[in-house]
This record gives structure tokens, sequence and C-alpha cells, in this order.
């Protein structure tokens, strides 16, 4: 049974929201469940069947597609989009016999503006930078530079993208929007224009 949302926030007639830390205009769909001890910021959007649990933080205005599972210790900063199927670990060596507590997880960041790709696997532990983009179906296993492309199992850089979304050219100029980057220690950041 439901526990009342907080003031502002949707939750389908069919859908579970344990958490009272949850932002306003926050969207909650059929056969979703929020744990308590979850964070969900303001704006978002958690699909169908997604599932967060307690210890998990989202930032503002993320969309969460149906049937993502997001573990305790994955952090996602504001405006990510998260794919449909996508799933998250916190556990490299997972035994049904071995009971481990939270200490013992791998803590896992999205940072502001990356998209995951329907199907995406994040194995715990990495980073994915700022406005990267995760390509349907990849496993990422090794931390993903600001705005790279990555695509496979496991996930390899092709290259790099725009704020926009759109891939960007060798001089590292998007053709669709003209924002220009350079490298930087963390991957690619905005030019000065």
């Amino acid at each position: 049974m439901n526990v009342p949302p907080p003031e502002g926030v949707y939750v389908h007639p069919r859908g579970l929201c344990e958490s009272q830390n949850v932002g306003p205009d926050t969207r909650v769909w059929a056969f979703a469940h929020v744990m308590e001890g979850a964070v969900v910021g303001s704006g978002c959007n958690i699909g169908d069947h997604a599932f967060v649990e307690a210890g998990a933080v989202i930032g503002d205005h993320v969309t969460i597609k149906n049937a993502v599972l997001i573990w305790d210790r994955v952090r996602i900063d504001d405006d990510v989009f998260v794919g449909p199927n996508v799933v998250f670990t916190n556990d490299l060596r997972p035994r049904a016999h071995v009971k481990k507590g939270r200490e013992d997880f791998l803590p896992t960041r999205v940072h502001r503006g990356a998209s995951l790709g329907a199907g995406a696997v994040v194995v715990c532990g990495v980073t994915v930078g700022e406005s990267a983009f995760i390509a349907a179906g990849a496993v990422v296993v090794t931390s993903v530079p600001a705005r790279a492309l990555v695509v496979g199992n496991p996930a390899r850089q092709v290259g790099w993208v725009c704020d926009c979304g759109e891939r960007l050219a060798d001089d590292l100029r998007c053709r669709a929007c003209g924002s220009t980057y350079e490298r930087t220690t963390e991957g690619l950041a905005p030019g000065v224009h």
C-alpha cells in the first residue's frame, strides 16, 4: 500500500513511492517502485516498472524510462536521460550466501546531462562524465569522459558529442548548433566563443 506522496508528486494508482524525499512535479508511473530512503529531485519522470532502491540519489529533471534498475550508491545528477531497460549494478562480486553491508557496495556517478541508451549496463564503481552519451546496449565497465560517445561490450569510445546530442566533427565543432569544445583532463569542455 502506498504512503501518501510528498506534495506536488504524482504517483500512479499502481505505482509505489515509499520515499518522502521526492521533489515536486515528479511523476512515478504504474508498477514503478521508489523505496524509502531514495532521494529523487523535482521534475523527474520515473517510467513503468522502474525500481529506485534506498540509498540511490537522483537529481532534478531526470528522465528514467521503463524497466530501469537503480541500486543503492548510484548517484544521477540533473538533466540525465536514462533509457528503457538500463541496469546499474553496485556489487562486483555478488553471491547469494554472502551478505554485504552498504559500505561494501561501490558508488557510481552519472554527471549532469549524460544520456544512457536503451539496454545499457553500467557496472558499479564508474563515473559517466557530463553530457556523455552511452549507446544502446553498451556495457560500461570503465569511467567515461565528459561528452564522450561510447558503444559496445565492453564500451569503447568512438567519438565526442555536443551538449545538443549531435556527434562532433574532428575539429570539435558541432555542425548542428555551432558550439565548440576543447580537450580537458575530464574529457571535453565548452570552448571560448
